[in-house]
């Protein structure tokens, strides 16, 4: 093989061209042919929504670089021996990839650059996060398990600049087969427009106002007020520079301090995701085992029934119960309603996280190994920098406090839709015959919180070895 050779780009969670400094690195070599493969194992970890986005969102990359005077090589298959196959019959001198940090990720890389003909090399760029893994350490030289130390490193560093699109010069003449001749789209509608324009109009959307009441209204699910960006970073169709760099121009346009503030609370929100990022890069672990050791194992509840409630949004804790119902109806949930959810799944069902993980997985839209992990290790108390397992969310205070008019509840529990939210704040301590009056339709709850609470610090006292 020559020099002259062409580079393959190897797409995966990062469908642009802008800001993708993979693909700029890949572009300095002379000719590019970028290339998807659509793995159906990892397809089946998840749900039709993120699967139809996922084909929509390939779909608009496969016309961007169509305007660019190339294609986008889309293969279906195993990448272990899709990539070793389109390296032979292109004759590439190398393939160029952008690191994902998940462990089914880095097995499956380390597999592909060891199948690959000799002669081909390979490259691996950070481009997910704003920095890269590793390079944010305590002073003992260690990743960091607090975020608030983490944080304050974090927020000190310079910002780098977004990432060029690489000259059309770069790129191979070719033409390849259009998606929709390889698989049909899953799905006939998406909770949510895909594609790079789409998640360009989202952020601008988010910038132009809405961030300057972040810090109100994030915890708000009937205010909306939530970038809904979290899907376009799942996915890259943003790229974390060009986002942070746009937040850092709201900042310095915002119009007053409590705007400056609420843009400081989103740019903390960019800050978790590094930081859960790099907890998985040093404890790929952490996606099926507790972060905190324990003496003794915890002894989680093997309880389908309740699981099953939990899932469908039927648990008669109203809160809950519209969480999981905007789950299933958009593939989406609310921050604020994630961590209730997850609380109550662990602390008042004490079913294990990791059922309440794998099912996320498979509904979110914008599933990220590393945030979900972080986020039900968090709720759970066996995560990094986690809730204390003996601080316990109340479902009814929760529910009174971040929709204290019932207005998200009502939305998604249309059954409780003639009760007023004092009532259904309090619903699982109102008599049974008064619910039923109210709501016969909505079932009545499923457990006692107090009682629950209760037992679950006992159980991790045991645990603990208390």
């Amino acid at each position: 093989m020559t020099d002259s050779g062409p580079t393959l780009f190897w797409h995966r969670r990062d469908l642009r061209t802008v800001d993708n400094r993979g693909l700029e690195a890949a572009s300095e070599y002379g000719q590019v042919i970028p290339v998807v493969v659509v793995d159906p194992a990892v397809q089946t970890y998840a749900g039709p929504a993120r699967r139809g986005f996922y084909h929509a969102s390939l779909a608009s990359l496969q016309q961007t670089y169509r305007t660019l005077g190339t294609d986008l090589e889309i293969r279906q298959g195993d990448p272990r021996t899709a990539l070793p196959e389109l390296a032979a019959e292109t004759e590439a001198d190398r393939v160029v990839w952008n690191t994902d940090y998940s462990k089914l990720a880095t097995k499956r890389d380390g597999t592909v650059r060891d199948r690959l003909p000799e002669e081909v090399s390979t490259l691996e760029i950070s481009d997910m996060t704003l920095y890269e893994p590793g390079s944010i350490l305590t002073s003992a030289g260690d990743h960091y398990s607090v975020f608030s130390y983490y944080y304050k490193k974090w927020i000190d560093r310079d910002v780098p600049a977004p990432a060029p699109q690489p000259s059309p010069e770069v790129f191979s003449d070719r033409q390849a087969r259009d998606i929709d001749e390889i698989q049909a789209s899953p799905v006939d509608s998406l909770p949510l427009p895909a594609g790079r324009q789409a998640a360009e109009d989202r952020m601008e959307r988010f910038l132009d106002g809405p961030i300057y009441e972040y810090a109100e209204t994030r915890d708000l699910p009937a205010a909306d007020g939530t970038s809904r960006l979290s899907q376009d970073l799942a996915f890259g169709l943003l790229g974390i520079r060009e986002l942070r760099n746009a937040v850092d121009e709201a900042d310095a346009t915002a119009p007053t301090e409590t705007a400056i503030d609420s843009v400081e609370e989103y740019r903390r929100q960019l800050a978790w995701r590094d930081f859960y990022i790099q907890v998985l890069d040093a404890h790929p672990e952490t996606v099926t085992e507790n972060f905190k050791d324990f003496e003794h194992p915890i002894e989680w509840r093997a309880d389908p029934a309740a699981f099953r409630a939990w899932t469908q949004g039927e648990t008669g804790y109203p809160i809950v119960d519209a969480g999981m119902r905007q789950l299933q109806a958009e593939s989406f949930m609310h921050n604020r309603l994630r961590m209730i959810v997850a609380s109550f799944l662990t602390k008042d069902l004490q079913i294990d996280w990791r059922e309440g993980y794998a099912w996320f997985r498979k509904q979110l839209l914008d599933h990220e190994t590393a945030n979900d992990v972080g986020g039900w290790q968090w709720a759970a108390s066996t995560g990094t920098d986690a809730q204390p397992y003996f601080r316990i969310f109340n479902p009814m205070t929760q529910g009174e406090r971040h929709d204290p008019d019932a207005e998200y509840i009502k939305t998604y529990v249309p059954e409780l839709q003639n009760v007023d939210p004092e009532t259904i704040h309090s619903w699982p301590d109102v008599d049974t015959d008064r619910r039923d009056e109210l709501a016969p339709d909505y079932p009545d709850p499923i457990v006692d919180h107090a009682e629950r609470r209760e037992q679950t610090i006992e159980m991790f006292e045991r645990a603990r070895g208390g």
